[in-house]
């Protein structure tokens, strides 16, 4: 038979509807409110403190609590704005003002150097190879003094001043380039005969007297990109003023504001006159000329100690008959193959 024991009998209340008597969340109410708040006490301050509103607990003394300022006229810190940086302005850049001269291409020829508007030779081609490792070093160093080359050797009659005007042509030959020639041998000047023209002041004479600008000094020539600085007037004392700290004011502003502007020094023999190496101390980079089959490893080393000032120091080994390499730049273009 079936169990009826368990059957729901009429007016009888289950288990569930009992569970839920007593365990069901409708006997609770919200809290009764007052009809009146409390008023706020005395001896609570409220300020403001970057946006943020907090209570501060103070002694209730009479004055200094009447004397607590109230919110709305409490200060509200504002953080600094961040300082913006000073900016930089370039130098003006320095124009040279010296009269125009013209390069006689004829003592060009004569002295053997590049002609600034003949052909590709190999005497070209090589000293392209050595201008691009200056102008290289020069825009990776990016600074004046790296803008200043020393062109000097050991001794006498190995080269520097051909050099230093061959480099001169090659790099006044660069479309965003522009080079000075420094005629830095005053015992012995020789550029304005080489380039044939004639020069009064120069050099020694801006270093001289603070009264000469040394860019009224510098000439323009009909070469474009090419300027020269002649040696200017002799002097007992060119090293001492060398030495002074005018040089260093002097020689900045044959660069101010110019980053595209070279500047080659044709100094004397280092081994036969001081200038070379007080230069040294105020240029980037030097170039030491050494003959081949006549320079010697001790006059070398001898010169390279009186160089040492400058940072970089580069060789050019000048009237070689071999190369190791192979390179024969002359082969090339005078038999055009």
């Amino acid at each position: 038979m079936t169990d009826q024991s368990n059957i729901p009998v009429p007016g009888k209340r289950s288990l569930f509807e009992r569970a839920e008597d007593q365990f069901s969340l409708g006997g609770f109410a919200p809290a009764p409110v007052p009809a009146e708040l409390a008023a706020t006490p005395r001896n609570v301050r409220k300020t403001v403190r970057k946006a943020v509103i907090v209570e501060e607990t103070v002694e209730h003394d009479g004055e200094a609590a009447e004397a607590a300022a109230p919110i709305e006229n409490a200060p509200v810190i504002v953080p600094a704005a961040a300082p913006v940086p000073a900016k930089t302005i370039p130098a003006m850049r320095v124009e040279f003002t010296g009269p125009r001269v013209t390069i006689d291409r004829a003592k060009l020829r004569a002295h053997g150097l590049i002609q600034p508007e003949g052909p590709v030779t190999a005497l070209l081609e090589e000293f392209r190879l050595v201008k691009r490792q200056l102008l290289l070093a020069a825009r990776a160093a990016r600074g004046a003094q790296p803008q200043r080359v020393l062109v000097c050797s050991p001794l006498p009659g190995e080269g520097k001043t051909f050099s230093a005007v061959n480099l001169a042509l090659a790099i006044a030959a660069e479309k965003d380039s522009e080079v000075v020639l420094v005629d830095a041998d005053f015992a012995k000047p020789s550029i304005p005969a080489v380039l044939g023209f004639k020069a009064e002041v120069g050099l020694m004479d801006a270093l001289r007297d603070p009264q000469v600008q040394v860019e009224d000094c510098v000439l323009p020539t009909d070469i474009d990109g090419l300027f020269v600085l002649p040696a200017g007037n002799p002097s007992a004392h060119d090293s001492e003023y060398l030495a002074s700290g005018r040089t260093a004011e002097v020689l900045a502003r044959l660069t101010q504001g110019a980053f595209n502007r070279m500047v080659i020094f044709d100094s004397p023999p280092a081994l036969a006159a001081s200038p070379a190496s007080e230069l040294a101390g105020h240029v980037g980079q030097a170039l030491v000329i050494c003959r081949a089959d006549q320079t010697g490893q001790t006059a070398l080393e001898d010169a390279l100690s009186l160089l040492s000032a400058c940072p970089d120091i580069k060789l050019l080994l000048n009237a070689a008959n071999f190369s190791p390499s192979g390179r024969r730049f002359g082969t090339y273009y005078g038999h055009g193959g």
